[in-house]
């Protein structure tokens, strides 16, 4: 391990250690969420040691609670003790021989699999005039000091806490599948014949910054002149909490000539002032990019936000229309 992520808590009686603070979906599987916690037994009073991992989707800042509202909706939620250790020793992977090794005896190791319907890490951009955290899912370990795993009467201090952020980030493997494929024809007025509209992909899978070429055929059968093309890219951000709202942003926009082929790129160097727009979860103020597509769903309906983008061709002809 190149970095160790430490956090401790308020009075030093635990601390949180991660390897590494982003997770790959590769679709068909997560990777696991490996830790360690340290434990110094005689500030625990009796008390037990609980790690828990959970995805949460935040809908508001935390300045906005002023009369006990909570912003913040747990997706998935999973916890187990640390301390006193409850099973036998399980079978350890590299790095997490690496975290015991440098906490040393009082190190708890923990690990979480996330199940396959969760969403990635996703943060709506705010505007240029909105403070606080970026509405969005994150998710979050945080280890703690309690009498109870989850008693709803026990208050727990926030000396007794320590939490790390992490992210699940979406990866598409690479395939060889062609894109999508789509026809249209337009009959206009005073005009027997169609104008036949196909447009198409080369590839199905484009990574961030990747040029996206449009294949386009035009059979113009009427006595219109086909003026411009204008390819645009369009992000669709599906919200699924209680019910079901899709937004619509436009991410990249260009006009042609009557050409056969284009090349467009979606970048969010070109997007950072639209409210709104769905981003991938950042830690901290890092670089991120246009939200991933969401591609692994598993059995169970996906809860949070579901990304997917569309390309749209748009043609002009001469007398409008």
């Amino acid at each position: 391990m190149s970095k160790v992520f430490k956090k401790t808590s308020g009075n030093g009686t635990i601390a949180l250690y991660l390897g590494k603070r982003d997770f790959v979906d590769n679709v068909d599987s997560v990777e696991i969420v490996e830790g360690v916690v340290k434990v110094d037994p005689s500030g625990l009073n009796n008390r037990k040691v609980y790690v828990y991992l959970a995805c949460a989707f935040r809908y508001g800042s935390d300045d906005l609670d002023v009369i006990g509202l909570t912003f913040r909706r747990d997706i998935w939620l999973h916890r187990i003790q640390v301390y006193p250790p409850t099973g036998g020793s399980e079978a350890k992977s590299p790095m997490m021989e690496s975290l015991l090794k440098k906490v040393g005896e009082q190190g708890h190791a923990f690990s979480f699999q996330m199940p396959p319907n969760l969403p990635c890490s996703v943060s709506l951009q705010p505007g240029l005039n909105d403070s606080g955290k970026a509405c969005g899912v994150d998710f979050e370990i945080k280890a703690y000091i309690a009498n109870a795993p989850d008693n709803p009467d026990e208050v727990i201090q926030k000396k007794d806490t320590c939490r790390l952020m992490i992210r699940k980030i979406q990866f598409a493997p690479a395939n060889n599948k062609a894109g999508a494929k789509a026809d249209l024809s337009k009959q206009f007025m005073m005009s027997d014949k169609p104008v036949h509209l196909e447009a198409s992909l080369e590839k199905e899978v484009y990574y961030h910054g990747d040029p996206i070429t449009v294949k386009v055929q035009i059979n113009n059968e009427t006595n219109k002149t086909v003026k411009k093309i204008k390819i645009s890219v369009n992000q669709l951000t599906s919200v699924v909490l209680y019910s079901s709202d899709t937004y619509v942003k436009e991410v990249c926009a260009q006009e042609f000539g009557t050409l056969c082929s284009f090349q467009v790129t979606p970048l969010l160097a070109n997007n950072k002032e639209k409210r709104g727009l769905a981003v991938d979860g950042r830690l901290k103020d890092q670089d991120t990019n246009l939200a991933s597509t969401t591609l692994s769903q598993g059995e169970k309906e996906m809860q949070g936000i579901i990304i997917s983008y569309k390309v749209k061709v748009t043609l002009t002809v001469s007398s409008g229309g």
